[in-house]
């Protein structure tokens, strides 16, 4: 996997966890350097501009050392929680951990800070929607993604997680290759056989 070595304002609020306006802002001040591709306005950032700025403000440089996506998967089934963690391991861009009930979801979450949660809604302390609603309350981890998985379908309960602030429901069974494909597109991860 090839190293990227220049990112777009896009990218590097995605890897510090922050909003591109926020980027922009950092970027048109001077405390991100970086430049202008010419005759655009597009503005890029040198890996090692971002690495200083992130190092700077205190922003873990984790996600920009290994380019690893981030992913925190949730589920008291534990040959699913299994079967998705090999699933997502096998890939080799990211970086996994698991929890088994709300409460060490919560805590996961602060602690890790995943780029996506994958999130049982059935869960054995609290409800997945609990959960969905603790991590839009802070607003640190406004770019966390959530899908929500469930053997519950009903339309309106649906509804009602994606109100809490999932991004996304699958109903279980599902095929898990079919989850690592919709985990790439939200995170915008170039899928395996493009080659990118």
């Amino acid at each position: 996997m090839s190293i990227k070595t220049v990112f777009t304002t896009g990218e590097a609020a995605k890897i510090c966890k922050v909003s591109q306006q926020t980027i922009i802002r950092c970027f048109d001040n001077g405390s991100l350097k970086g430049f202008r591709v010419p005759g655009s306005r597009f503005r890029r950032i040198p890996r090692d501009q971002l690495f200083a700025f992130m190092r700077d403000n205190g922003i873990p440089t984790d996600a920009l050392e290994n380019g690893r996506r981030k992913v925190l998967i949730v589920d008291d089934d534990e040959e699913l929680v299994e079967l998705m963690h090999d699933v997502f391991e096998r890939d080799g861009r990211f970086e996994i951990k698991t929890a088994n009930n709300g409460f060490d979801a919560g805590m996961q979450v602060r602690e890790f800070r995943p780029d996506l949660v994958i999130l049982d809604v059935m869960l054995p302390d609290i409800n997945g929607r609990e959960v969905c609603q603790r991590i839009r309350c802070d607003d640190t981890l406004e770019a966390v993604k959530i899908i929500c998985i469930s053997g519950m379908v009903e339309q309106e309960r649906i509804m009602d997680l994606m109100r809490a602030g999932a991004d996304d429901f699958i109903g279980k069974p599902f095929d898990v290759e079919k989850l690592l494909e919709r985990a790439c597109e939200m995170l915008e991860i170039p899928g395996m056989a493009t080659g990118t």
